[in-house]
């Protein structure tokens, strides 16, 4: 399938997990498609990114390693993205990379995953966090920093003073999250010694 054939197949995608899921499927069996999809997922501009960024979630969701040659690509480009449609898959997927990274077993992520590459995921995250998006991938992000806070200590506390001072005016799915990591948080600084 060529990058044109691929960009019609998307143009017919729509909400429905079918449709999503039968164009992932396409990609599954055609790992090449990876990069034609990344490069159509950041046309930020072009509202059938959407529809890039929702099968890619669905792609990284059932096989996270095609996404692995193209960790570089996919970081540089994540603080572009605008559409809150784009905004919520792609905060999914960071999400799926944070857990594998930070997973007790041993994994292939661990060995390739760059500073540089965290380091970009964690501004995409605190980005989406504070910025004007929809609570999804708020969620997400608050799970990302949270596992990315095991790594560069400085962002727990940030994390709580954005959690703590943004809580009220969060709305119920908001505040779930937020509260289930500042208990985490909390945990984690009992645990420490104080000196």
């Amino acid at each position: 399938m060529t990058e044109k054939e691929l960009y019609q197949s998307l143009d017919y995608v729509n909400h429905s997990r079918e449709k999503r899921a039968e164009i992932a499927l396409l990609v599954t069996t055609n790992p090449q498609l990876v990069r034609p999809l990344l490069k159509i997922a950041f046309e930020v501009d072009n509202p059938i990114s959407n529809k890039a960024c929702w099968v890619l979630e669905f792609t990284a969701k059932e096989n996270l390693p095609f996404l692995y040659p193209h960790l570089d690509v996919f970081t540089a480009n994540l603080g572009r993205v605008h559409f809150d449609s784009a905004v919520r898959p792609l905060a999914k997927i960071c999400e799926f990379l944070t857990k594998t990274y930070f997973s007790k077993q041993k994994n292939e992520l661990q060995a390739i995953m760059t500073e540089t590459q965290l380091e970009r995921l964690t501004a995409a995250c605190f980005d989406w966090l504070i910025g004007e998006h929809k609570v999804a991938a708020k969620a997400y992000s608050m799970t990302s920093l949270w596992l990315l806070g095991q790594r560069y200590p400085w962002i727990h506390p940030e994390l709580k003073m954005i959690l703590e001072q943004n809580y009220p005016e969060g709305s119920a799915a908001y505040q779930a999250r937020a509260r289930e990591i500042l208990a985490k948080l909390k945990k984690l600084s009992a645990q420490k010694p104080s000196y």
